[in-house]
């Protein structure tokens, strides 16, 4: 019987090891959907986002924000059910997260928005809004050159061949939190990114969101 027991303890164990990883999330949109892993390594980021799918914060909110070889970007509350007259970005959960800054803004990358300038010293994060990296696909070195000069960096050999492979968006680098990135469905980040836009950048049809996890 103890050895019945003992058995079926190490079987779960294993399962459960065997179903342990990085945190995904599907992005269901009109245009497609996007799968999603956050990052360990940006814990409060990841925890947030955690909390705030499971919550339902994110279901019936907009990409509010979309710029084609850029990106797009959504999770602002005051988004839902918003007017098509109505300047859109500057809502939130009531606080912010401290800055977990390090991981590139490669294309594909999820990261969080945030207000700039002297007001926010820190580069705090937004509590909710996040964009995801589109970006340039065919990158230069002289790009590369200018954006370690502007953000005060330098990139290894390995993260220039990245660059210079997967594009991205470098001017970002060492200014906002990368927490996460797209693993399915770059297609339609493309799609959405090259949507028509009307004023300040929200596309003319609006493009809705429901966020789950998916392990």
């Amino acid at each position: 019987m103890k050895r019945i027991l003992f058995l079926s303890l190490l079987f779960i164990i294993i399962i459960s090891s065997c179903n342990s990883g990085p945190q995904k999330a599907l992005i269901e949109t009109n245009y497609g959907n996007i799968e999603v892993e956050l990052f360990d390594s940006t814990a409060q980021h990841r925890d947030n986002f955690i909390k705030l799918v499971k919550q339902g914060f994110y279901d019936s909110l907009l990409f509010h924000r979309v710029i084609n070889d850029f990106m797009i970007q959504g999770g602002d509350p005051e988004s839902k059910n918003a007017p098509k007259t109505k300047r859109l970005g500057n809502g939130g959960p009531g606080y912010t997260i401290p800055a977990e800054i390090g991981a590139l803004h490669y294309r594909g990358v999820l990261a969080a928005a945030r207000k700039g300038g002297p007001s926010n010293p820190e580069k705090r994060s937004s509590g909710s809004q996040f964009y995801i990296v589109q970006g340039k696909k065919n990158l230069t070195e002289d790009d590369l050159r200018k954006a370690e000069k502007y953000n005060k960096l330098q990139y290894t050999p390995e993260q220039k061949k990245k660059y210079l492979e997967k594009g991205g968006y470098p001017f970002l680098d060492n200014n906002y939190t990368v927490f996460g990135k797209v693993i399915k469905g770059m297609d339609v980040v493309d799609k959405i990114a090259k949507a028509r836009t009307s004023l300040y950048d929200r596309p003319a049809e609006d493009i809705i969101m429901k966020i789950s996890l998916i392990n």
